[in-house]
């Protein structure tokens, strides 16, 4: 029985001796990640610049339609990631969050969706989509009665 509890003891001290590296480990990764927001925010306006840039090769009529400067918006995102993880901030991050929104109200304040009319399809499909589960429904009450009422196919 001693000899249980010695090795109880041993991997109990174990444990704690992981537990506390594990706990040094992360708190020094947490020292080491410090995001300077203001390296962000201050190098950010570069990609809304070069952003601006080729926004401008495009015809302001189009900058509704995503596939005329997909291409574009694909490197300004790339951008503000990149600068966001330069400063070793995480992405997306509210600051950069809220520079993407500024670019979004300059470029695409315009662009409001079109609200979808929803509409009852056709009398003679509506009636069919209708009836065809209450007529399902009687079916199946009814093979399932005539079922229990005969005996032999029970056996």
């Amino acid at each position: 029985m001693e000899i249980h509890a010695f090795w109880l003891a041993q991997l109990f001290f174990f444990v704690l001796w992981v537990n506390g590296l594990m706990t040094i480990g992360l708190a020094g990764a947490q020292q080491r990640i410090v995001c300077n927001e203001s390296l962000m925010l201050q190098n950010l306006p570069g990609c809304g610049r070069s952003f601006e840039e080729m926004m401008h090769k495009v015809d302001s009529k189009k900058w509704c339609n995503l596939t005329e400067f997909i291409l574009y918006y694909s490197n300004f995102t790339q951008c503000t990631e990149h600068e966001a993880h330069t400063a070793k901030c995480f992405w997306p991050n509210p600051l950069a969050e809220g520079f993407i929104t500024g670019i979004h109200r300059q470029f695409f304040s315009n662009c409001t969706s079109q609200n979808v009319l929803w509409e009852d399809p056709p009398d003679r499909i509506l009636v069919t989509l209708i009836f065809l589960p209450i007529l399902l429904t009687i079916a199946m009450i009814g093979l399932v009665v005539w079922c229990s009422k005969r005996s032999d196919i029970l056996v």
